[in-house]
């Protein structure tokens, strides 16, 4: 029989990148299994479709404004953001479970409380959240799919975007960290036609850094190999 639902429990879709990488740690099946389901709250095991009832956000946050990360990684951005703004309340999505692990032993020792997580894809997300929830979302040093006939599995398209757009807020921000190239010539041709505006004025507006951003692991490795970072700020109108 063939398998129709991811782990979490939401449907199958075309997803291309890895779900498990080298084995995990007895720490980290620690935090996997004990620390995962209470910052899930709602997330893992939906059989998420368009027509379910939303995620009951203030539930879970209060009345927090509610922000995103797509793609956590490691999550040292995630962490690093949750301990700057307290009063945020703040969503991460990573299918990758080596990752996960990685955050859940970050919050652990962090001791942050103003975070959830979905260990799957970010689009299940946008399933659920009510329209305009969103105030802001980071996507930080996507996957780059360097080959031209992949560049339609990266997240800068339209069949994200859209989705994406409907679940912020007016005048929420879109924050875009990558260290390639062509991922800036197709964020800068593909965001503005979902509907959002490009903020940049000068060339240090997408040279350099937000007030607030951390330098992640993917990063320091691209200055290492020669990349240069850039940062592309987009709102929601």
């Amino acid at each position: 029989m063939t398998e129709t639902k991811h782990p979490t429990g939401a449907p199958w879709r075309n997803f291309y990148g890895r779900f498990r990488g080298k084995t995990i740690r007895p720490a980290q099946n620690d935090y996997l299994e004990n620390d995962l389901d209470g910052l899930s709250p709602g997330l893992v095991g939906w059989d998420v479709n368009p027509d379910r009832n939303h995620i009951d956000l203030e539930a879970y946050f209060g009345k927090r404004e509610i922000w995103l990360e797509i793609g956590f990684g490691g999550g040292e951005h995630l962490v690093h953001m949750a301990k700057s703004y307290p009063d945020v309340g703040i969503i991460g999505c990573e299918p990758f479970v080596n990752g996960v692990a990685m955050l859940l032993g970050k919050i652990r020792k962090a001791e942050v409380t103003n975070l959830a997580v979905h260990p799957g894809d970010a689009r299940d997300m946008f399933d659920v959240l009510p329209a305009g929830t969103l105030t802001k979302v980071f996507l930080n040093y996507p996957d780059p799919w360097p080959k031209k006939r992949h560049h339609r599995r990266r997240f800068v398209t339209q069949e994200h975007l859209q989705p994406l757009f409907d679940v912020m807020a007016p005048n929420a921000e879109l924050r875009v960290a990558t260290d390639i190239k062509d991922y800036v010539r197709q964020s800068l041709e593909e965001i503005p036609k979902a509907g959002f505006e490009w903020l940049a004025e000068r060339p240090d507006d997408w040279r350099t850094a937000w007030p607030d951003w951390i330098s992640t692991r993917y990063e320091q490795k691209a200055l290492r190999e020669g990349r240069t970072p850039h940062y592309l700020t987009f709102r929601r109108p």
